[in-house]
């Protein structure tokens, strides 16, 4: 579950709901209007293939700008388990990113525990509620590293 900014808990059908809202403004404008920043990060939409299924799913995700690479946390709301899209690209590490109008090819990865060392004060600086999510779960919140291809 998510907070909104009120601090209330979002429930997963609420979620799901601005998932979708926020992907269809994403494509209707083309980036322009959820292209932006939202808590402080990029938004991106990340493509990735359904290690049951092998339908491609597209969900809108906050990332950190690292050099050349993005950075997206699985947060899954401080949920017990990952979401769905980690356990897909850890499947099949190919995806599909779009950054504003930009769509590319990358691989993703699990960030190695030295690069979390550096990147997860640098992400939770930005959105404080990641450090609430891992608080409130007992599995380690895993960072994923996208480069492109």
């Amino acid at each position: 579950m998510g907070a909104n900014r009120k601090g209330q808990i979002l429930v997963p059908f609420q979620i799901s709901l601005l998932t979708h809202v926020h992907r269809a403004i994403y494509v209707v404008s083309r980036g322009h209007l959820a292209g932006g920043t939202m808590v402080g990060l990029q938004i991106v939409m990340l493509t990735t293939t359904g290690r049951k299924s092998g339908r491609r799913r597209t969900i809108p995700l906050n990332a950190l700008a690292d050099g050349d690479r993005w950075v997206i946390v699985a947060s899954n709301g401080g949920q017990p388990t990952h979401p769905q899209w980690y356990l897909n690209l850890l499947a099949n590490p190919a995806v599909g990113l779009e950054v504003r109008r930009q769509k590319f090819t990358a691989a993703a990865r699990k960030a190695t525990p030295a690069e979390k060392a550096t990147l997860w004060p640098r992400i939770i600086a930005r959105v404080k509620n990641y450090e609430g999510y891992q608080s409130k779960t007992v599995r380690d919140i895993p960072l994923v590293v996208l480069t492109r291809i």
